[in-house]
């Protein structure tokens, strides 16, 4: 990383302009998961959304305002999901009645999260991040948009230039765009697109 792209570590040295851009962003980005894996799953949306926002201004309350951003559901665990129901109807049992094996799972999941909050407290986000530069992050973040693109290519049948268009916008600004248009290229693909 040159001098110029230095990791943000607290968004509150943006101020607050910028950290609502960003926030806004992420808003956006989040809330196809956060709507969609309900709709998938078969789950609560109202549940999915009230606990979406109570993890969000518990973990505001928490990180101090530190970073911009909304906690959703999330399509990492969709195949987790899609195996335990397809074990539960090997079984005989319906999606329904495998939901609360998913739920351990996730619940577990939630676990995981809390050692790795703990580890962040402890010894700051610096020395953990060590451990999870973006030459492991990177490919998981791959594998799940790989794993999800056959929906996304499928839903863009009527209106494909549309998709065509925020894709290139995204890949536009995230390879040649200058500071803030950098950071926040999902954000100019849903306005360029919608406009």
């Amino acid at each position: 990383m040159t001098h110029n792209q230095q990791a943000i570590y607290d968004a509150r040295t943006l101020g607050k302009g910028k950290m609502l851009t960003l926030g806004l962003q992420h808003m956006f980005a989040m809330f196809g998961a956060t709507v969609l894996v309900p709709v998938i799953t078969g789950l609560s949306m109202s549940a999915t959304l009230l606990f979406a926002g109570l993890g969000t201004l518990i973990f505001h309350l928490l990180t101090k305002m530190k970073v911009p951003a909304f906690l959703g559901s999330s399509f990492a665990f969709l195949g987790g999901y899609a195996a335990v129901v397809s074990m539960g109807e090997a079984q005989g049992l319906s999606a329904a009645e495998s939901l609360p094996y998913a739920c351990i799972g996730v619940f577990s999941a939630g676990i995981i999260y809390f050692i790795l909050a703990a580890f962040f407290a402890a010894f700051g986000p610096r020395k953990v991040m060590r451990f999870f530069p973006p030459i492991v992050t990177g490919p998981i973040i791959i594998a799940i948009g790989l794993t999800l693109s056959g929906s996304a290519i499928s839903n863009c049948n009527q209106n494909w230039w549309i998709a065509v268009l925020a894709i290139a916008i995204i890949v536009v600004c995230n390879i040649w765009g200058k500071r803030m248009i950098k950071i926040i290229p999902i954000l100019l693909g849903v306005l360029g697109s919608y406009l």
